[in-house]
Formats: structure tokens, sequence, C-alpha cells
């Protein structure tokens, strides 16, 4: 490259090829060429999958704690296990009113 202009222009480039890449291997639609047009469907499609990955967690957690000992239920794990399985449920309500 003959000058820094240039040089930064191909950094530029490079670098928004790779971050296209990332978000296609992910499944993700591309942000809109404007800056200032929202990327709604984008971040619909990711917070839809963030959450359908809450929802398995919740329920792996509900079936861990369902397969624990009535003894182990009433302990203080089972007791700080529920209150975190309950902070999960409490994000997983909030994470269903992004808007349409």
């Amino acid at each position: 490259m003959a000058t820094n202009a240039q040089r930064q222009a191909a950094y530029r480039r490079r670098r928004r090829a790779m971050i296209d890449g990332l978000m296609t291997a992910r499944g993700l639609p591309p942000l809109p060429a404007v800056s200032t047009i929202p990327g709604w469907p984008r971040w619909k499609e990711a917070m839809g999958r963030i959450a359908a990955q809450l929802e398995v967690i919740e329920s792996e957690m509900a079936d861990y704690y369902d397969q624990r000992s009535e003894r182990w239920q009433e302990g203080e794990r089972a007791e700080a296990f529920d209150e975190n399985l309950n902070v999960l449920r409490t994000i997983m309500e909030s994470v269903q009113i992004w808007p349409d």
C-alpha cells in the first residue's frame, strides 16, 4: 500500500468481510447498508435464538431439580438452585416482550 489511507481502507474492508462472515456463519441476516436503518430482522432473529437457548437451560435445570432426592430438595443447595432458576425465569419473561 502506498499510503496510510489505502492501508486503513484495506483494513476496514477485511474487518467488514470478517464480521459479515461471522454473522453469516451464525445464520443472522446482515445489517442494513445504511447505518441509520435499524437492523430489526437481525436483532429479532438473535433474540429468538437467545430465548430458545434460555428455554433449553430452564428445562435442563428443572429436570435436574426434579431428579434430586427429596432430602436434597429441602436443603440449602436446593434453595440457592431454586433462586437461580427463578432468576432465569424472570430473564426469560423479559426476553418474551421483545417488540415485533
